[in-house]
């Protein structure tokens, strides 16, 4: 098994380009619904707005050339290619850092922290605060994709981060994830504890409470958290649709999202609205337009939609299955939109800073990047000798 790592660049060929060009100026538009409104879904007036940005105002080629500022590599871990962005300090102690994102997400959820992270003293904060940043596109996600093989659960996935640590020459570092990338990195942990110096995610490393609570137990939480509660229930109610459908036939939906870019930016939105903050503004209220479709370039450009949604929510193994407790130190930001809850999660992870914030979403990198970037900062500030 070659362990070699290979410098990589975006170059899309212009053909590509054209052709999503004429696929969006020839949209098949549906009927609107009654209301035109995000409760029956993505409403058509709304998206056909952000589709003719695409069309007209949005610039692939300086998104390109923003991503290949930053060094990007692929090697072959597993079966599997990596593809992973590899951004060095120049402070030479700086901690490595391995930043996981999650679903709808990619790599293009860290761009705001690279900067601030990997040169503090440069963005307002230390020298000693800096990090050595890895940023994996995890398995099946756009130039880690398409996956081979099944079983690329977060056991696999983090043993993969460890290998792959270990060929950067890593030998003690940090995690950091949300979504998806916050169920990897309290499993890296797991997977390597004498390697990993701290786990911090956004939203809670989980696991999620038993639902549904027993009046008693209810009465013991404090209102805040009595209200994600309700946010749980009420998401298993109304949002759980996209899991059912991607946990049982990503395969029938990848038809749909890869043949059709408007489709495919859909489904992404759905989300980026559902789980932004506040819930009402429109998503690209909240995150910048042109990132927004960036992210969805990665997915339409690639044509992993299916493969993402497989390795996200498709797989043999549970991904709530109770966890051993690694014994790493454990820290957690949860923002206005997430359902963490501290005494849920110090079930299964060592949890030694847990700050809740009255403001963001589940989004964090691209929400509050200013706020996550001082938490992860003033979290690993004891963890780095």
């Amino acid at each position: 098994m070659t362990e070699e790592i290979t410098p990589f660049r975006i170059d899309i060929s212009q053909d590509r380009l054209d052709d999503l060009r004429n696929r969006l100026d020839q949209t098949c538009w549906p009927t609107p619904l009654p209301g035109d409104d995000w409760d029956t879904g993505v409403p058509t007036g709304w998206l056909r707005e952000l589709t003719e940005h695409w069309r007209t105002g949005y610039d692939w080629r300086a998104a390109e050339a923003q991503l290949n500022v930053y060094p990007q590599f692929t090697t072959t871990i597993d079966g599997q290619r990596i593809h992973f962005l590899h951004v060095r300090s120049p402070e030479p102690d700086a901690l490595p850092l391995v930043l996981t994102h999650g679903w709808p997400g990619s790599v293009v959820e860290f761009l705001d922290l690279i900067g601030p992270l990997t040169d503090p003293a440069a963005h307002g904060g230390e020298q000693s605060d800096a990090f050595h940043l890895v940023i994996p596109s995890l398995p099946g996600f756009g130039f880690s994709g398409p996956t081979v093989e099944a079983g690329w659960d977060t056991d696999r996935i983090a043993r993969a981060w460890a290998e792959l640590m270990r060929r950067l020459g890593y030998h003690r570092y940090g995690a950091h994830g949300g979504d998806i990338g916050a169920a990897v990195s309290p499993q890296l942990g797991r997977v390597a504890p004498d390697r990993v110096a701290g786990v911090h995610v956004n939203g809670g490393p989980g696991p999620m409470p038993p639902l549904p609570l027993a009046e008693e137990d209810l009465a013991t939480l404090s209102d805040v958290e009595r209200d994600r509660i309700r946010r749980i229930e009420a998401f298993m109610q109304e949002e759980f649709g996209y899991i059912a459908i991607q946990s049982t036939r990503p395969q029938t939906l990848a038809y749909g999202l890869t043949d059709s870019p408007v489709g495919q930016l859909a489904w992404l939105m759905d989300k980026f609205r559902e789980w932004t903050h506040p819930r009402r503004a429109l998503p690209d209220q909240i995150i910048d337009r042109d990132r927004l479709l960036t992210n969805a370039m990665i997915y339409w450009l690639t044509g992993t939609a299916g493969s993402a949604a497989y390795v996200g929510y498709a797989q043999e193994a549970a991904w709530g299955a109770p966890s051993p407790n690694s014994g790493v130190p454990t820290g957690a930001i949860v923002f206005a939109h997430d359902v963490g809850i501290r005494r849920y999660a110090e079930t299964e992870n060592t949890v030694t800073r847990w700050v809740d914030v009255d403001r963001g979403g589940h989004f964090a990198a691209l929400e509050e990047p200013e706020l996550l970037t001082t938490d992860l900062r003033e979290f690993f500030r004891d963890l780095r000798r």
